[in-house]
């Protein structure tokens, strides 16, 4: 577990944070720091064939110790944090026998970790956790599933009695600004399927996530002396107002759960002549997704109306799909996630996504990619932390799906003869 535990701290003390702004891939030059370092550890644990292209894209080959055909699989993680909080100078500190009460994580700032908000924190009373000092986001989002993956990988190198088919392992850049699957080389990974290690609590195995699409309304008034306005004054604040006003109401993210879609107005700016709104759209259902642009639509046709003609603008842009689609067919990949979880005794915990993941574009790319636990909570802020335990597990469940996959073609290699 300490071979784990120093792997995982070395990763999140390297800065690796992607920027949305930029259109170099990747996005920035610093994950180029921890591509090398993963290369290198990849060789230096035993993997083949490895290499690193001009994106930054790492993959590596675990070859088959079997005489048999095996299918092969893959695991990937991405290892971009998120642009929404600081990740320089991440100080990790080890909670160990963690006893279910408050944890000061900085006390000059007043940052708590406290099971009274946190309440999955007694989850993992007993266990060790790794947090943040309070002024920057740990990065288990997800170095955490690269960790585990290394792990596995390693551990299958020197445990040759465990019997595998061929694996490929892949880490991407810039997954946390949704470009991590654009350059992704399907072909030249190779795998019939993979799973991304990116999921949170233990147990999570995820085959569905939401449609998505971002949102861009732009306002066009006209400003003249407010004490001769009449009639002739279009305000683009009191337009943006009423767009606003128009939307679903309790259809937002603080109002829904589960299956449940939203509207998200994230960023509002505005004066007399002009205003801008940006949002995203979600839903898991594609009929009610579409329905959803659909509205948009019909609420600019009236406010142009009302306001008089092109006065209201709007760009919607598709993001990803519901992979669900595509991992129905090939179901048969997630029963072995799940019984590889039974297995090592980690109860499954089958949830929609209520975001978006490599794995859907992988998908609509042609390698089917379900989601699987990489054991941290409370992403992007300083409040995240992971059990070193959830880490364990999934790394012992990543080796499990290995001997799985390579057992049951065995057994149709056998019927064969």
């Amino acid at each position: 577990m300490q071979h784990l535990i120093d792997r995982f701290l070395r990763y999140v003390k390297i800065d690796s944070q992607s920027d949305p702004n930029s259109n170099t891939t990747p996005s920035t030059q610093k994950q180029w720091d921890m591509a090398r370092l993963l290369a290198k550890e990849l060789k230096e644990i035993g993997l083949e064939d490895v290499s690193i292209d001009e994106g930054a894209y790492v993959m590596a080959t675990l070859p088959s110790n079997v005489g048999h055909e095996v299918p092969v699989i893959g695991f990937i993680s991405h290892f971009d944090t998120s642009p929404d909080y600081t990740a320089a100078n991440v100080k990790p500190k080890l909670i160990e026998n963690y006893n279910g009460k408050d944890i000061i994580l900085n006390a000059e700032k007043n940052m708590v970790l406290s099971p009274d908000y946190f309440q999955e924190l007694l989850l993992y009373k007993g266990q060790t956790l790794i947090v943040t000092d309070g002024t920057t986001l740990l990065g288990a989002d997800d170095k955490a599933g690269i960790t585990e993956i290394v792990t596995a990988m390693e551990y299958l190198v020197q445990s040759k009695h465990i019997k595998h088919g061929k694996v490929r392992v892949g880490f991407t850049p810039d997954e946390e600004i949704g470009r991590g699957a654009h350059h992704f080389d399907v072909e030249k990974f190779g795998a019939a399927w993979a799973y991304t290690i990116d999921g949170s609590q233990l147990g999570e195995l995820e085959f569905e996530n939401f449609n998505a699409a971002s949102v861009k309304v732009t306002f066009k008034g006209t400003s003249v002396h407010p004490g001769y306005a009449k009639g002739k004054m279009v305000n683009a604040v009191l337009m943006a107002h009423k767009f606003l006003s128009l939307l679903p109401q309790n259809e937002i993210p603080e109002r829904t759960e589960n299956r449940e879609g939203f509207f998200h107005i994230h960023t509002l700016n505005g004066q007399v002549e002009h205003a801008e709104i940006l949002g995203i759209i979600r839903d898991h259902n594609k009929d009610a997704f579409e329905a959803r642009k659909e509205l948009i639509e019909h609420i600019i046709t009236d406010l142009n109306t009302e306001f008089g003609p092109e006065r209201v603008y709007f760009e919607i842009k598709d993001q990803y799909y519901n992979m669900r689609e595509k991992i129905e067919p090939v179901m048969h990949i997630v029963d072995i996630a799940k019984k590889a979880m039974e297995d090592v005794e980690v109860k499954p915990i089958v949830k929609p996504i209520r975001g978006g993941t490599d794995g859907s574009q992988l998908s609509f790319k042609g390698l089917p990619c379900p989601n699987i636990f990489a054991g941290g909570h409370n992403f992007h802020g300083p409040y995240e932390f992971v059990p070193v335990e959830s880490m364990v597990k999934a790394s012992e469940v990543i080796v499990k799906i290995c001997e799985l996959v390579a057992l049951e073609a065995g057994k149709k290699s056998s019927k064969k003869r």
